[in-house]
Order: structure tokens, then sequence, then C-alpha cells
């Protein structure tokens, strides 16, 4: 499918309230989360500054929701992605990979988030994944070099130098 072929595809998706990521070839959809999800997200993006201890310099850039085709060609839309210098505008996907990318659980999707989403974003160079279930208060922080479990509220420090409430 040709890339405006794909955009139109995307957008009739967002018309009729539906997500669409393609992971691996294959074609996910999804309906849009919940109000409870929405306000999750917006708590914690409203946290995310430079971490006191950050030498790094990271401009912390967060956006909600956004595509973001990753390099083995997966197209996904994390809840949260943070970079550290801002993404070039365009009108398809962004192709620089965030330094951190938070995932809220929403009611149905358990297992995607939390079994399939750590390993995904590693193996594409993301530093930092951050699974948060609003429902437990369970928090997950995946890095390269292993996991921690937490319980909400928390602060995570990011590899890149930013941090966040969750």
């Amino acid at each position: 499918m040709n890339p405006s072929d794909l955009q139109a595809l995307l957008e009739r998706a967002n018309e009729v309230g539906v997500g669409l990521e393609i992971v691996g070839g294959l074609w996910v959809w999804e309906p849009f989360p919940g109000i409870n999800h929405q306000e999750a997200v917006d708590r914690i993006r409203a946290t995310i500054k430079a971490s006191a201890s950050a030498q790094s310099g990271c401009g912390c850039f967060h956006y909600a929701d956004i595509y973001i085709q990753f390099p083995d060609g997966s197209l996904k839309r994390p809840d949260i992605s943070i970079f550290c210098r801002r993404p070039e505008e365009t009108e398809h996907a962004i192709t620089l990979v965030p330094e951190a990318v938070i995932e809220v659980i929403s009611k149905g999707s358990e297992a995607k988030d939390m079994e399939f989403a750590p390993y995904f974003y590693l193996a594409q160079g993301v530093k930092d994944v951050v699974i948060f279930d609003p429902f437990t208060l369970f928090v997950l922080h995946a890095r390269r070099d292993g996991r921690k479990h937490c319980t909400s509220p928390a602060t995570i420090e990011f590899e890149g130098g930013c941090q966040c409430q969750v």
C-alpha cells in the first residue's frame, strides 16, 4: 500500500473512532480509549520534565497518540511518546524513535500492552518503556537491562534525562 492510501485509511479509521496499528505486518484495530484512559494520559503528561540529575540536555518533548513508523516498518500510536528533540513535522508518521514510551492499559488490552509492548519497543530502540494499569495501579518500567515493578504513584527516571509521575 502506498503512503497516500495508507494515510487515507488511517484518517478514515480516526473518523469512525477506531485506531489502527500495523505491527510486524499484522493489522491491529482497536476502539478509541475511554475518558478514564485519556485522563490518566493527561495526568502523566502534565508531570513530564527534565530530571534534576539530568546531564543530557534532553528537551523532553512529549506527544499523545501520534503515529510512529518504527525501523522494522511497524506503525504504532503509543499513548505517550517522549523525545529529546522535536520530531520533524510530517503529513505521515514520525520516523524518529522515541526515547521513552508510556502505555496506559485499557480494559481488554492488558495482554497486548503488558506482554507484547515492552519487547516490541525495546527491540525498536526505545530506551524506556512504562506500562501503567490505572485499575490496579501497577507500573512496569522496562529497559534493556531489566524490568522494575512498582505501584502508582511513582516517579520514573528515564535514561534520556526526563522524568514523570505515574
